[in-house]
């Protein structure tokens, strides 16, 4: 089952106790990966030196969280930043997800955001909701993986920024902040007007799609950034994304789209012309015998599956969730309000 951790303290100790969390699944399976050892094999690269001194000097505080996450491993620093860069290093890393976003209208009141979260299988068991508090900064609750920071997958921070990130695969990618350090970054942020600065002004290494909404703002954001291009998207009308750039400046970037991300975005948006009648069947959606959307075969041809699904809904009230351990419809095993959790059925 999805595991539900609380943890607090400077940003090494959190780092620490999340290292210390996700140790298991790490020594379980994957330092003996052919993908630990291909991304750790970039230990002297250049461009990778030059991405670890931006962190150190733009994010230091991220930095010790990843130390800190490194000592709880009791791994190397050097592997365990490698690790944390690796869809920068590597454009097949095991990261794919499909995102549901609904706006706010004149009919609904509240935006949307709904999000399966897929990665490795076998991490399936090893992964959990954190509930981190860094110093006396405001909480964040996040989906997180072993021997990952937080922020790259789906999170609501106490501030009442909602995000879901898929994965772009990049073809080309600059010595720049790491995608992972980046979205790590915008649960630090208190608004939308914040979250897009730091994406559009810092330099950027690899590339992601965020869903992004606050509960001050009536605007649910599309943003897909790569190396030299960040689009951001005010959305009108009800979509789907998978792990491809789709935006009019940036689907030309240079990029993979796999047949599980392709067919994904496809059937999404049929669904939705459809007049599909709750976006949690979208993502539940196994019509392709080959791309499903809810993803749990075992020969997957990206080698990912759905290790959780999250349902957001973003209101001025704040932001009310759920997160769910199988294909909708099912009962939510963990239901929260901003970064607290409110209730659980494990």
């Amino acid at each position: 089952m999805l595991s539900y951790i609380n943890i607090q303290g400077s940003p090494h100790e959190v780092g620490r106790q999340l290292g210390e969390f996700g140790a298991p699944g790490v020594h379980a399976f994957l330092l003996t990966s052919p993908d630990w050892a291909y991304i750790t094999s970039f230990k002297h690269d250049p461009d990778l030196m030059e991405m670890k001194t931006r962190v150190q000097q733009h994010f230091p505080a991220i930095w010790e969280e990843i130390q800190g996450l490194a000592k709880g491993l009791e791994l190397d620093e050097t592997d365990v930043f490698l690790w944390n860069c690796r869809g920068d290093i590597w454009a097949m890393s095991k990261d794919g997800c499909t995102t549901v976003q609904y706006p706010q209208t004149a009919q609904r009141t509240e935006r949307r955001i709904c999000h399966n979260e897929d990665g490795y299988p076998e991490f399936n068991g090893y992964c959990a909701m954190a509930r981190c508090q860094v110093n006396n900064s405001p909480a964040f609750t996040s989906f997180v993986y072993p021997a990952s920071i937080p922020g790259h997958t789906f999170a609501v921070t106490q501030t009442g920024l909602a995000m879901a990130v898929n994965n772009l695969r990049a073809r080309h990618v600059a010595g720049g902040i790491p995608r992972m350090v980046l979205t790590r970054a915008l649960l630090n942020q208190a608004s939308l007007e914040q979250a897009v600065e730091l994406l559009q002004t810092l330099p950027r290494a690899g590339g992601f799609h965020i869903s992004l909404a606050h509960t001050n703002s009536p605007h649910l954001l599309s943003i897909e950034f790569f190396s030299s291009a960040c689009s951001v998207k005010s959305i009108t009308a009800d979509q789907v994304h998978a792990n491809h750039a789709i935006h009019d400046e940036t689907f030309n970037y240079p990029q993979i789209i796999t047949g599980s991300s392709g067919w994904r975005q496809l059937r999404g948006q049929q669904m939705l012309a459809k007049g599909v009648g709750h976006p949690l069947e979208i993502l539940a959606d196994q019509t392709h015998p080959q791309f499903p959307v809810y993803r749990k075969q075992i020969n997957d041809s990206d080698h990912e599956n759905t290790l959780a699904t999250a349902d957001m809904q973003i209101g001025p009230q704040g932001v009310q969730w759920q997160v769910y351990d199988g294909a909708w419809p099912t009962k939510p095993i963990y239901v929260f309000k901003d970064a607290d959790l409110v209730s659980s059925n494990i």
